[in-house]
């Protein structure tokens, strides 16, 4: 049995994992609506329509477009440079049919010590070989496609967009919330209050670009649960990295905020995705292991 002030204070650190959990999946839906999106497709040239479309209507064709091309499942490996509450770290990253796995590589420009090459190796081998990492990392990656796909779909009606310049075949469109539509979900109420830019490729009909900041306070139970301040900032960019393949370049995401009156919430994140490579569509983790192991080879003989 919980005394009253045990009791009261398990009540608050209750309280409390649960609004951090809310706000992870905040955060990862946030990210994930715009990146997994840019999941590897393979590019069908299209023409700019002869005749004008309102500039919600070629948002809406440009969403279309993307969830229809999400079908197609190749498999790239490529690096990833990030930096997170001040410390920095390059990944290498292969993507497989169960998700994607990582080799860390460097941590503040510096290669990993012994020690940390032992805890990486030690990772690794436990995503191998244990089936349930292995069911767990299907089961999200599953999970946050089809958020991501949800969230996405409801681009079109959530905001108003318009026509906002450009530069050749790449199209800017401004955005805001769009007054008359009510957020299903949590998650969906982040993604409305914000406005921002959007950049499209009209040529080839895809998004190469989003810049969004939240226009308002956003409050959680009347504010008694935390809040995110205004002016959290979110952008992504993602070009045809190599012909015929689009995927992520550029991800920044800065928000802040209150999580039950006193803890402070603070995410700065950045990320650069570089040097693409196709790897075969039905790799294996054991297969995708050897590559990475491959690549700590040859940096290490350098």
């Amino acid at each position: 049995m919980f005394e009253g002030g045990k009791l009261s204070q398990w009540r608050n650190d209750e309280m409390h994992s649960r609004f951090k959990t809310c706000l992870r999946l905040i955060y990862r839906s946030a990210v994930l609506t715009l990146t997994i999106l840019l999941i590897g497709i393979p590019v069908r040239p299209q023409s700019v329509p002869s005749s004008p479309m309102s500039a919600n209507d070629l948002a809406r064709r440009v969403v279309s477009n993307e969830l229809t091309f999400q079908d197609d499942h190749t498999n790239w490996m490529y690096r990833l440079e990030k930096e997170q509450y001040g410390k920095k770290q390059v990944e290498e990253i292969v993507e497989t049919q169960v998700g994607s796995l990582s080799r860390l590589l460097l941590i503040n420009d510096r290669p990993l010590t012994t020690k940390q090459q032992l805890e990486e190796d030690q990772r690794v081998q436990v995503l191998m070989t244990s089936r349930s990492a292995q069911q767990k990392l299907r089961r999200d990656l599953d999970a946050e496609t089809l958020q991501g796909r949800r969230l996405f779909k409801m681009l079109p009606d959530a905001f108003v967009f318009s026509y906002a310049g450009g530069d050749g075949n790449m199209v800017k469109l401004s955005f805001k919330p769009n007054a008359s539509f009510h957020p299903p979900s949590l998650e969906a109420r982040i993604f409305h209050d914000m406005e921002g830019e959007m950049w499209v490729d009209c040529k080839q009909e895809r998004l190469a670009g989003f810049d969004g900041h939240l226009t308002q306070t956003v409050k959680f139970g009347f504010g008694l649960l935390g809040h995110l301040d205004k002016g959290g900032h979110f952008e992504v960019r993602q070009a045809e990295v190599v012909p015929g393949h689009w995927d992520m370049t550029t991800l920044s995401l800065e928000i802040t905020g209150k999580a039950l009156l006193f803890a402070t919430i603070g995410v700065q994140k950045r990320e650069n995705h570089q040097d693409f490579h196709r790897v075969p569509d039905d790799l294996t983790l054991t297969e995708a292991a050897d590559m990475l192991n491959r690549t700590i080879v040859v940096a290490d003989s350098r």
